[in-house]
């Protein structure tokens, strides 16, 4: 018998694993593992692989290959190649002053880069934004029009409406099988079935007769529906109002997470509840809570505090002083709590109190200021504070209430020039010392302060104020003061300069203000920098704060840099007439326009300033001036013509219009000289003036609309339509001259002709507005709503930031329902439009909601107060609900600010019959032809 065992009984091939040719894998036990044990590192293996291979005379495993070891004197280190990483390379350096100064100014300069940078990346942002959300609309957003068109669904339709589901064979015949089933009637419903139809007299408890028929529900309650309205209509009101108050998406979506830290607090501190609107549960909690966080750590006087009062609260006044004296017998030297001691107990007891704390706490400013406070006598009060000044000779607060309570000028004066010689490094002690020494005196006081504390801007104000005080007519402190802080490092930024200059014209110091702002503004700011924008956003900031001198002196040093900028002597011009003098202005004004002779504009302010004011000879001699620095300059000759006739020298207009025609005879002289032949009613002689235009400049859109319009006015409308086709095709961008030759159809009966001019329109001036909106118009005027509904979707897809088209849909296409809805959403698609805040302004109004109204109005017209109809609108609601002077009041804006432009204001003040009139005639003309 052979002695070889049998296959199964014989012992596995090494490394063999059970099923591997079928894919399986081996498995470990912990018999294989052996004890848990750290297990050499990856560093330690490359060392053993190479070590073994360099005993056995061969070269390392190339899949491991043992690292090539550092030279310690190797510079190549990782940490040296990350230029970021400084800990390594500057490991043992000092970090000194010069170190300190050099992260100063590559900071200021990394400052400076990203403010030059803010305004145009904040604006490629904001672009990129409405771009992205424009061109990735959210599903609410695209069925927004359908769901608005389920409103009109009716109850029988909703019912038709098929079930969507799973309509298989076998789910089919499940569900058929289900509705197949019959259950049994309950006798309760044969019962209500039975008394449906039936009548019932009998008298409820509340004295109310019952009826089976009511729509009343079984528990006695019914639905109201006009407090569900109001609801409604209060929800979409907060809203509207959110969207009003920032034009920034989080506040109108309910996004805005941010809290004003103090606003909250101050709510919470008005949230104090009184001893009987606590719960009884609830201090009982509170207090065991408090007793065990005593218990556990009764050396913490907050927790003795928060003890005291919870019982103050519960109106256990004698418990909590129980507690706050344990806790003062805890904590002595906690201030808090001899504080909340003294608080609680009376005046006599409270002294007695006070003395206790001091023994322990001899140095407490604020227990020795509320001791001096429980006394009533004032020589009391000087022996307690003499008594704290002993103590602690260097307390500020204790000085200053030392002083306050010196009745003679001079015991105060002694007190402060002892006080600054134990703190001289206190600014406001100087400062009050200063004050109340004479100016001599005082500048020799501010002198001692400024070489004790030199890096002090306080004290060189006070200098510089009381230079302007001793009646010294130039501030030059300030120059000293700058070099002088700038050699302490110790220079305040611009914005903090500007807010000290604003402090002193608050305070009356006007020419104090002006010397901060001449010695600081520039300082810090380099050419390279947007210098003139800079300081225009500091100019404007201080006029928004009511700061108009800072505003005045801001703009003085601007034009010392920039003496031939006309836009900064156009923001000073305009600063010097909604806020200043006339001489002023005229002052300003001249020197402007020496600064700037070529400038028309400058020229025709100063020339009109004049002519407003009543000295005609003064503007014509401005305007001669202006005729000699710009030859030949159409603003100036239009303006002498204006000049003229509007002082009805009708002769010397015209003749200058000719003369303007021949020495500078662009386009716009020739269509002004048109309209003034129109406005004396030579028709004749306008229509020859505007035909020999046309031959010179064909492709002038006002004059084709004015050739139309003489023609329209005269009754000739097949030459008005030819005049009107001809312009249209030689300037088929212009929208007005499309507007009235498709008015000029629909006046004459033709409204399909009408229709056919405005579609033409649209395919010459694509995405326009204004020839949507008169399109949509022209089919509400023609009764044909729906159309108009169907030409308004369409118009709002393609142009979807139209406030002019929000406000026409939501006016006149939309029920009085809907008009809430609409116009928050349309707030929120549309940016800051005027109209559209018309709009909401009007429905407010007409819901009787007058404060909402009138401020939707002045809304409207801060953010366009060129806008003669926005004027118009809220003059015409005043003349409801407004008094006479805020009617005044805005007839005196609308007339400083010349609205020129608007839909009903264009018509009306381009009417040749209403040429001259004022602003306020024209105003009060457009109230009267609103709709």
């Amino acid at each position: 018998m052979s002695g070889r065992k049998d296959f199964l009984s014989q012992p596995a091939p090494e490394n063999y694993v059970a099923g591997l040719g079928r894919g399986a894998t081996g498995f470990t036990t912990r018999s294989d593992l052996g004890p848990a044990r750290e297990g050499p590192s990856e560093e330690q293996m490359k060392e053993l692989l190479a070590k073994r291979a360099q005993q056995l005379g061969a070269a390392p495993p190339t899949a491991y290959g043992a690292p090539e070891k550092k030279d310690e004197n190797d510079d190549d280190d990782e940490r040296f190649q990350d230029p970021e990483n400084e800990v390594g390379l500057f490991a043992n350096g000092a970090y000194d002053r010069d170190d300190d100064e050099a992260d100063r100014i590559y900071q200021e300069v990394d400052e400076k880069m990203d403010r030059r940078r803010k305004i145009r990346r904040e604006a490629r942002e904001r672009q990129e934004r409405e771009d992205y959300e424009r061109n990735n609309p959210k599903i609410q957003q695209q069925f927004a029009d359908l769901k608005r068109s389920l409103a009109s669904v009716s109850d029988e339709d909703w019912a038709n409406i098929p079930e969507v589901g799973d309509l298989t064979g076998k789910n089919r015949r499940t569900k058929q099988n289900l509705r197949q089933r019959f259950y049994a009637v309950p006798d309760s419903v044969i019962a209500g079935a039975r008394d449906s139809t039936q009548f019932d007299t009998s008298v409820q408890d509340d004295g109310a007769t019952t009826n089976g028929s009511s729509g009343d529900t079984a528990d006695g309650t019914m639905t109201n529906f006009a407090d569900i309205g109001a609801a409604r209509d209060k929800v979409l009101r907060v809203r509207l109002d959110q969207a009003a108050q920032g034009s920034g998406t989080d506040s109108t979506a309910g996004s805005a997470t941010n809290i004003d830290p103090k606003g909250y607090l101050t709510s919470l501190s008005k949230t104090e509840l009184k001893a009987g609107e606590v719960e009884v549960g609830d201090i009982k909690r509170v207090r065991t809570l408090l007793e065990s966080v005593i218990k556990t750590n009764p050396k913490h006087a907050p927790g003795w505090i928060a003890a005291a009062r919870l019982e103050e609260v519960a109106g256990k006044i004698v418990a909590a002083r129980n507690v706050i004296a344990r806790g003062c017998e805890f904590c002595p030297k906690s201030e808090d709590a001899w504080l909340e001691n003294i608080r609680l107990n009376d005046n006599h007891n409270a002294k007695i109190i006070a003395a206790n704390a001091l023994k322990v706490n001899d140095r407490s400013t604020r227990l020795w200021i509320e001791a001096m406070r429980l006394e009533s006598d004032s020589r009391a009060k000087k022996r307690v504070l003499r008594r704290a000044i002993d103590n602690i000779p260097q307390s500020v607060a204790i000085w200053k209430e030392a002083v306050n309570l010196e009745e003679d000028p001079a015991d105060a004066r002694l007190l402060l020039a002892k006080a600054t010689e134990m703190i001289p490094l206190s600014v406001e002690l100087w400062l009050a010392l200063a004050r109340l020494e004479s100016p001599e005196n005082a500048q020799k006081v501010l002198n001692k302060a400024r070489m004790a504390v030199p890096t002090s801007y306080e004290v060189w104000i006070a200098a510089a104020r009381l230079q302007e005080q001793m009646g010294n007519g130039k501030v030059n402190v300030m120059k000293r003061a700058v070099q002088s802080l700038a050699q302490e490092s110790a220079m305040l930024k611009r914005e903090e300069w500007i807010t000290q200059a604003e402090k002193c014209e608050e305070e009356g110091s006007i020419l104090t203000c002006g010397a901060i702002i001449r010695e600081t503004l520039g300082y810090g700011l380099d050419e390279d920098d947007d210098r003139k924008e800079i300081w225009m956003e500091d100019a404007k900031a201080s006029i928004g704060r009511g700061r108009y001198e800072t505003a005045r002196a801001i703009f003085a040093y601007a034009l010392r840099v920039f003496i031939n900028k006309k836009s900064i002597w156009l923001a000073a011009a305009d600063l010097e007439k909604n806020h200043g003098t006339k001489e002023a202005l005229w002052q300003l004004l001249e020197k402007a326009v020496e600064a700037c002779p070529q400038s028309e504009v400058l020229w025709m302010m100063l020339a009109k300033e004049k002519w407003q004011s009543g000295e005609m000879t003064e503007a014509r001699r401005v305007l001669a001036l202006a005729f000699k620095q710009n030859p030949n300059n159409e603003d100036i000759w239009l303006a002498a013509v204006k000049l003229e006739a509007d002082n009805q020298q009708t002769d010397q207009a015209r003749e200058l219009l000719r003369a303007a025609r021949e020495e500078a005879g662009t386009d716009r002289v020739w269509v002004k000289s048109v309209a003034f032949e129109r406005q004396l009613g030579d028709d004749d002689a306008a229509l020859d003036l505007v035909n020999q235009a046309l031959q010179i400049y064909p492709k002038t859109d006002k004059l084709w609309m004015l050739k139309g319009q003489i023609y329209e006015a005269a009754n000739k409308f097949p030459q008005a339509r030819e005049a009107y086709s001809t312009g249209t095709r030689a300037c088929p961008k212009s929208v007005p001259l499309w507007l009235l030759a498709s008015r000029l159809e629909e006046n004459s009966g033709a409204v399909v002709k009408a229709r056919s001019v405005l579609d033409r329109a649209r395919l010459a001036v694509p995405k326009n507005a204004q020839l949507w909106t008169e399109s949509v118009r022209i089919e509400r005027r023609a009764n044909n709503i729906a159309q108009a509904k169907n030409l308004m979707a369409k118009a709002l897809q393609e142009v979807p930031t139209s406030g002019l088209l929000w406000s026409e849909s939501i006016w006149y296409l939309e029920p009085r329902t809907q008009r809430k809805p609409r116009s928050l959403e349309a707030i929120k698609k549309v940016d800051n439009d005027p109209i559209l805040f018309v709009t909401v302004a009007r429905i407010f109004w007409q819901e009787r909601r007058l404060e909402k109204a009138a401020t939707w109005f002045e809304k409207a017209i801060l953010l366009d107060a060129d806008l003669g109809d926005t004027w118009a609108w809220y003059y015409k609601f005043l003349a409801q609900h407004g008094t006479d002077e805020k009617r005044e009041d805005v007839i005196s804006k609308c007339v400083l600010n010349e609205p020129k432009h608007g839909e009903v204001w264009q018509g009306v003040a381009k009417d040749p019959r209403n040429a001259s009139k004022g602003t306020e005639e024209i105003l009060k003309l457009v109230v009267a032809k609103l709709e």
